[in-house]
């Protein structure tokens, strides 16, 4: 299980091309989506996780945790844990926070989005910020409440119930899939600032502060968990720092197939239908960006990997033939140069319907700039008369648009 932090951990808002978050989404799809677990930590509220969500490349979550550790959701309809509402509301009255920080006029109000049933939002000048976090918790314990204070970012100062915050979050989470006997093997805790601090002290998780953490989480490690070995100090800034904690920690794999050079020199030793999807739509955005070298041979293995009897069904509901598709891809080669095109895959999820054959559901992506458009997407593999180091067959594709996504964009493909 990965737990991550989204804001200058798992997205780089310094990566205009979104590169580090990319080589972890094609990792986690390609080798991990089956049988891991990948949770989102995040201060924000769920307005404005939606927000980010509509911005950058991000995978879509099993579990997403908003609002500091103070609102625990479920899948892709964000399903909320009531029992988890119980535990916060123990010795927590937002009425009295409300009122009681209504007389400090250092606290600026965050905006209303960021006020939470369990969670007040301010900004504070961090001059200011200890002295105001010491006054506000006596007066609240005074008041009958317990809370805690979390300052973080330099100027966010955030006040939740005891019981809430990253950490609490995610030991509840470990508690509650141990009940269900589905503890995972390992957790991998990730953040940059002082609010993932909590992660890091749950019993037996593995911890990675990226490369570009904030100097309040390092003064709390230092302070901390200085002699803690499982606990590290990336190189690697926000998302590949994540991938390099994997390796350095031996979790599994950590090469991503965007780190490959050469897709067509990416050979296995077994079948393996979401590395297959996922390499592939990594092929389709370097062909569009005009980067394959020698592009001649890409084709002709397209000719080999795709049925000579397959279908494509575009999202328009057109059928082309798998020798159109490959006449239409030798067509748009670099049409997409120069204009920050991705194209990734989310939740790839294959099924073995027979002993040859596999149905694998994902949903396909691709941005240009901040625009996003995207399909779910079924593809049929085969290993039929094929070697591992051959690839599996594509024997038929077929796309939907998602809700509310429907595009009238002609030049969408694949």
């Amino acid at each position: 299980m990965i737990v991550s932090d989204l804001d200058h951990t798992m997205v780089d808002h310094h990566d205009p091309e979104n590169l580090s978050i990319l080589r972890f989404n094609a990792l986690w799809e390609a080798k991990y989506r089956q049988d891991s677990l990948l949770v989102f930590s995040t201060g924000r509220s769920p307005t404005l996780y939606k927000q980010l969500r509509k911005e950058k490349p991000m995978l879509t979550p099993d579990i997403t945790i908003m609002s500091v550790g103070t609102e625990i959701t479920y899948g892709n309809a964000m399903v909320p844990d009531e029992g988890w509402v119980d535990v916060l509301n123990h010795k927590w009255d937002k009425n009295i926070v409300t009122e009681e920080t209504n007389k400090f006029p250092e606290l600026t109000l965050q905006s209303e989005t960021e006020q939470r049933p369990h969670k007040a939002s301010f900004y504070v000048k961090k001059e200011k910020a200890q002295e105001i976090t010491k006054n506000l918790s006596e007066i609240l314990a005074k008041r009958g409440l317990d809370v805690k204070i979390i300052y973080s970012g330099g100027m966010d100062l955030d006040i939740l119930p005891q019981g809430a915050g990253k950490g609490q979050a995610l030991a509840y989470l470990h508690k509650k899939l141990k009940a269900e006997g589905k503890l995972p093997q390992n957790t991998l805790a990730c953040g940059d600032s002082g609010n993932d601090a909590e992660l890091f002290t749950i019993p037996d998780v593995h911890g990675v502060m990226v490369k570009n953490a904030q100097e309040e989480l390092l003064q709390w490690h230092a302070e901390n968990a200085k002699n803690n070995p499982k606990i590290i100090h990336a190189d690697e800034r926000c998302a590949a720092g994540i991938i390099q904690a994997i390796g350095h920690f031996n979790l599994g794999p950590n090469t991503s197939p965007r780190d490959l050079p050469d897709l067509l020199d990416a050979k296995l030793d077994h079948f393996d239908p979401a590395y297959e999807v996922v390499k592939f739509y990594l092929f389709v955005e370097r062909w569009r960006r005009g980067e394959v070298d020698a592009p001649e041979r890409y084709l002709d293995n397209l000719k080999v990997v795709f049925s000579s009897a397959g279908l494509y069904v575009n999202p328009f509901g057109i059928e082309q033939s798998f020798d159109d598709v490959v006449g239409k891809l030798k067509d748009c080669y670099g049409d997409k140069k120069g204009k920050q095109y991705r194209v990734w895959v989310d939740q790839v999820f294959p099924v073995q319907v027979d002993s040859n054959t596999w149905l694998v559901n994902f949903k396909k992506w691709d941005q240009i700039g901040e625009v996003q458009q995207g399909c779910y997407t079924s593809a049929i593999l085969s290993c039929k008369g094929v070697e591992p180091s051959q690839g599996l067959t594509w024997v038929h594709v077929h796309q939907t648009w998602m809700d509310g996504l429907t595009s009238d964009d002609k030049s969408w493909f694949l």
